[in-house]
């Protein structure tokens, strides 16, 4: 979870049967949120009235952990939330140490290993990555959306057959990874699809293929860890969030960093979101890949690509921040013996 988010949360405690009375398109406006929210934004367990939930006694346990934190480690970075780590501070009543994207240090050693040995990632090999090369040939890059939506995520058959649908209507190229065990693609789609899209259905490395020079874009559920993954790797997002802090996330890339757009998403009268329909896909993956919002929104993910990496270079502000870190621990070790 990254820092505007928790904030988020923080600041909306306090006015949970405010927000609750809300209809689900009124706008939620909060101190230090520098757009507006939906409470259908907001966690599910937000508004639980089960004081038997299961997740309660986690969410409590680590509340109480952050309470008793010298500090707090996020993986994030000063150019991407550092306006909001005063506000996170205060909120948290401790320190807080921004040195993220965490995957990108791993990046950069792998890089500078190959650059000295000539190796090449045992990964390139993969079905996938050939088939992205083949994307590229004649074409050019930024031309294929990347689908995947976690490993936690949930989406009914019904839902699965209209993405499959918008997908195709579209026209895009895409590489999708399909999590279900009971879907099956409509009659007669994947030969009318034919060599335009992937489905994968076992495990991909989800950071090979965001960094492949094909990928254009990003419809994901807008995990944190999949926001920082995409981002870092200059690719705008379509976000669909599916659950937790997730709507929250949504909201900051599309309205806060315009690193994104938003699959528009209808609810039901108990705030339940309702099936999205095959042509709302289709005209929010064609938005993103071929139009105006989508370009800005791609020159937008393109610089905070280049500024995470700059992060956590040498001398950047994440490698700064870590050695601040282990300075601080260093110092605090030495008192303590």
């Amino acid at each position: 979870m990254g820092v505007l988010p928790t904030v988020i949360v923080g600041n909306a405690s306090s006015h949970v049967p405010c927000i609750s009375s809300l209809h689900h398109s009124e706008p939620v406006n909060l101190p230090s949120v520098p757009f507006s929210l939906n409470k259908t934004d907001f966690p599910d367990l937000f508004w639980c009235a089960d004081d038997k939930h299961p997740m309660l006694p986690i969410l409590s346990e680590l509340q109480q952990a952050e309470y008793n934190s010298w500090g707090i480690v996020v993986n994030s970075f000063e150019e991407l939330e550092g306006d909001h780590v005063d506000a996170f501070e205060y909120q948290k009543e401790t320190r807080a140490w921004l040195v993220g994207p965490l995957l990108l240090h791993d990046q950069i050693k792998q890089d500078l290993m190959n650059s000295g040995s000539g190796n090449v990632d045992q990964k390139q090999t993969s079905q996938y990555i050939e088939w992205l090369d083949q994307k590229t040939e004649g074409v050019g890059p930024g031309n294929v959306i990347y689908v995947a939506f976690g490993s936690q995520s949930y989406m009914t058959d019904l839902q699965m057959e209209e993405i499959a649908l918008g997908l195709e209507m579209a026209g895009e190229q895409f590489i999708w990874v399909v999590r279900s065990k009971t879907w099956v693609p409509p009659v007669g789609w994947e030969e009318r699809v034919g060599e335009r899209g992937l489905v994968m259905r076992d495990w991909v490395d989800q950071r090979g293929i965001l960094a492949h020079p094909a990928i254009g874009g990003f419809l994901t559920h807008c995990g944190w860890n999949s926001v920082l993954e995409g981002l870092s790797m200059g690719v705008p997002l379509l976000a669909w969030p599916k659950g937790a802090e997730q709507g929250l996330n949504a909201r900051y890339v599309a309205m806060g960093l315009k690193a994104g757009l938003m699959v528009p998403q209808e609810h039901d009268a108990k705030d339940d979101p309702l099936p999205v329909q095959h042509n709302v896909i289709c005209d929010a993956v064609k938005e993103l890949m071929r139009g105006d919002q989508g370009k800005k929104a791609r020159e937008r993910a393109r610089e905070l690509g280049r500024k995470a990496r700059q992060a956590v270079e040498k001398g950047g502000s994440s490698d700064k921040k870590l050695d601040e870190l282990i300075e601080c621990l260093t110092s605090r070790q030495k008192k303590s013996s």
